[in-house]
Formats: C-alpha cells, sequence, structure tokens
C-alpha cells in the first residue's frame, strides 16, 4: 500500500506524466536538456541525442532538426563540433 496512490490528477511514469489531459514531457528532464553543455566527444553526443530523442514524438521534425548533430556520430575519429550542429542545439 506505500506504493500505491489513488485519486491523482496526474502521474509521473517513465519521464512522461499521465494525466486526464493525456500524455506531456515531465519539465525535470526538460530542464536537463535545456541545461546540457555543448557536447565535446562522441560519448557526449550520443548521451544528449539519447536523452532528447526520447523526446522526439513532442517535436515536430526532431530527425531534421538533430540531423546536424547525429552526423558527427557518422565521422571518422575526429570531432568536430560545427555550426550547424551548434544551431541544431540551441
Amino acid at each position: 500500500m506505500s506504493k500505491c496512490s489513488f485519486g491523482q490528477q496526474s502521474v509521473k511514469y517513465l519521464g512522461h506524466i499521465v494525466s486526464s489531459d493525456g500524455l506531456a514531457m515531465d519539465p525535470t528532464k526538460i530542464a536537463a536538456i535545456q541545461h546540457w553543455s555543448v557536447s565535446s566527444s562522441f560519448r557526449d553526443v550520443r548521451a544528449f541525442l539519447g536523452l532528447s530523442g526520447y523526446y522526439r514524438r513532442f517535436i515536430r521534425g526532431y530527425a531534421t532538426i538533430a540531423a546536424p548533430i547525429t552526423d558527427l556520430l557518422w565521422k571518422d575519429d575526429t570531432f568536430v563540433w560545427s555550426e550547424a550542429a551548434h544551431t541544431a542545439f540551441l
């Protein structure tokens, strides 16, 4: 019973908020994305894309917006943060 709560207006579940209005993004996760520092390695880019990609269903044209950042993963061993990637990041 300690894990149960009844009659709630909304519930946080797996990074989403479920309510009678439907499914919404968790504001704490959105704040984490907004305060993310500029990536400096392949690992940072993968982590950012993983977190932001989790909410792609809420962002119209996510694949197009994130394409310059995703392209950083397909380069050879050199990591160069481009102006297009920075614009997409913002």
